[in-house]
């Protein structure tokens, strides 16, 4: 290891977040993490619209977070963000990266010039001058990758590195290693972007991005039950919490769960279909994965067990942390895990 401690940071479209690991012989522990609130309209739909707002919010972060240095590998995750199975000819990677470009400008759905682009090799297939090597493709529009190295920038902090979010919660949350390990599904929801991920032992099969999230859900609940936006928040963290609520007020937040769990599902068959690889199971990540009975519901329209993920199991919490649950900061810890790869 090149250095004690990585950090990941994660924009959302609510607050940021950053988590610090330090790697040792005791492991791998979590040393700091922090929150701090953005304003609505600092990032919309993953995409950073005002770069002071998010500059801001993150020299709050540094400042609460009290983190022992600025060096981060910061989160993308927006519709924007293609991400697709390609063959490379295989050769060495400074070469493959330099060759990206030309080999992929005709699967992009953007000019090459406009996009920035980066390649996940999974295997090689077959030997000699005919040898090529299988992996994911990821595109993102240089117009919104730019505004967030900005943000970055403007809070004085360094960024080494851009990292699609979906390969970080994977990191974070993934079960099992190896051919044995069967395949799961990740569905990580946020409050306005939906990731999943498909994979096997940690090498994903497919990545989607969809344009919904939590905030969708409670929009749905106020607009069903004749709730003010806050007044359905409140009835979906009871549900969460588990405290006792109306059985019809339940059926209401299920019902508007629905439209969200039916674009997971009809994502996970396409998955199934398209990657040839049917997941086992399905691991719920996310703040909208605490909704109460959310996985039950999932379990129930896919056929599949679905729990609720959990890093703990992969980090210790450090002396530092206080009364943060490293499950809160996920999204940050697979970024800083990624970082230290």
């Amino acid at each position: 290891m090149s250095r004690r401690t990585t950090i990941g940071l994660d924009i959302g479209s609510g607050a940021v977040r950053a988590a610090e690991l330090s790697f040792g012989s005791a492991g791998v522990v979590l040393e700091r993490c922090a929150t701090a609130p953005l304003p609505a309209s600092a990032v919309r739909d993953g995409e950073v619209v005002d770069t002071a707002a998010v500059s801001a919010a993150l020299v709050e972060l540094w400042r609460s977070g009290r983190f022992s240095h600025r060096r981060v590998t910061v989160g993308i995750a927006n519709p924007r963000v293609v991400v697709r199975e390609v063959e490379m000819p295989h050769m060495p990677a400074a070469d493959l990266k330099k060759a990206l470009p030309f080999q992929v400008q005709d699967v992009l759905p953007m000019p090459v010039d406009a996009a920035v682009l980066d390649f996940h090799p999974l295997e090689v297939r077959g030997t000699g001058p005919g040898a090529v090597v299988r992996g994911l493709l990821v595109a993102a529009w240089r117009d919104t990758v730019l505004p967030l190295v900005s943000a970055v920038h403007g809070a004085k902090l360094l960024p080494e590195a851009v990292d699609l979010t979906a390969f970080a919660v994977l990191r974070a949350v993934g079960s099992g290693t190896g051919a044995d390990a069967g395949t799961e599904a990740i569905v990580d929801i946020g409050s306005t972007v939906t990731q999943v991920v498909v994979h096997s032992g940690g090498a994903p099969h497919f990545v989607r991005i969809l344009l919904c999230g939590g905030d969708d859900i409670t929009g749905a609940l106020a607009e069903r039950a004749g709730l003010s936006t806050a007044e359905a928040e409140r009835l979906k963290r009871e549900l969460d919490t588990g405290e006792v609520v109306d059985p019809s007020a339940a059926d209401a937040v299920r019902s508007a769960s629905q439209t969200l769990l039916d674009e997971v599902r009809s994502t996970i068959d396409y998955a199934t279909a398209t990657s040839g690889h049917r997941p086992d199971r399905v691991v719920l990540t996310g703040g909208g994965a605490r909704q109460g009975g959310l996985d039950l519901q999932l379990s129930a329209m896919t056929g599949l067990p679905v729990e609720v993920g959990s890093l703990t199991h992969r980090i210790q919490p450090g002396r530092r942390l206080g009364n943060e649950h490293p499950d809160s900061a996920t999204m940050a810890v697979g970024l800083a895990l990624g970082a230290a790869s």
